[in-house]
């Protein structure tokens, strides 16, 4: 339904109705092989599929209000960021093809474009530092991610918008499925061997900046680095331990969530 499913959780909220927020891949992959699409046939794929899972429902509760506005506030710094790189990678990325002169026409025809942009940017980056550092919970939570090498505040509010603040998804097996980092197997009996990869059914956003989190990692003198070499020096493909790297990133935030203690690079597990 698009923006729309907004609006319409927001009023069936009010009349304290239960509500059942499912993912529609999921009621679709639940019906088995199907034919024809109608908006008759759809609404009784759904009523069945209620029917078949009512033993696994989960109700749907209204993030936090300071959640709802980060997320808004993240969108909107997202698309700001995307509208400043139209404007300003082709014009760096065509310097070295064409005449100075016509480098430098082009430059002025969007660089009022670029400043305003770039004013936007860092109002709108204020407005999201403030809203964090205004309530308790999301400073805490703000501060105990950030203490992890690799996480920037960036990837922090886009890990507390997709975990409801650490609420909805805990876990960190749950929280790398979500993210599309966890590897999964692609065996049968003898004849299928196919290589361990990751699901494409992931949160693209927060991948993204995982990824990103993950390359600053390793370029920072430290056990992430360490670990990066010396797997590519046993031969490892790259991209096997990139992805690994990521999943020590996510269950290092999980654990200092859990702990509600900061990163420590010296911390020792005490085994029982």
């Amino acid at each position: 339904m698009g923006i729309y499913n907004a609006h319409l959780l927001e009023v069936l909220h009010q009349q304290k109705l239960a509500i059942w927020l499912e993912s529609s891949l999921q009621i679709k992959q639940a019906g088995g092989m199907q034919r024809g699409k109608t908006d008759k046939v759809d609404a009784q794929r759904i009523a069945q599929y209620a029917l078949r899972f009512r033993d696994q429902i989960r109700l749907w509760e209204p993030p936090r209000e300071v959640i709802q506005k980060l997320t808004l506030l993240s969108a909107a710094r997202q698309r700001l960021n995307q509208a400043y790189n139209l404007l300003a990678v082709p014009i760096s990325e065509q310097e070295t093809f064409i005449s100075k002169s016509l480098q430098k026409t082009l430059k002025s025809s969007v660089s009022k474009s670029l400043v305003a942009l770039k004013a936007e940017q860092k109002a709108v980056e204020q407005q999201i530092d403030e809203l964090i550092q205004a309530d308790g919970r999301l400073k805490e939570l703000f501060e105990l991610m950030v203490s992890v090498p690799g996480i920037g505040p960036v990837i922090a509010t886009e890990l507390l918008i997709a975990t409801n603040e650490m609420q909805t998804i805990n876990d960190p097996k749950k929280l790398a499925c979500h993210a599309g980092v966890a590897p999964f197997e692609y065996r049968s009996g003898s004849s299928i061997r196919g290589k361990t990869k990751v699901s494409h059914q992931a949160r693209k956003r927060l991948k993204s900046l995982i990824h990103m989190g993950n390359m600053s990692a390793i370029q920072v003198k430290g056990d992430l680095q360490d670990y990066y070499v010396r797997k590519l020096g046993e031969g490892k493909h790259t991209m096997l331990v990139l992805n690994a790297v990521r999943n020590k990133l996510i269950h290092r935030v999980c654990a200092v969530v859990r702990r509600g203690e900061k990163y420590d690079k010296n911390y020792t597990p005490v085994l029982a």
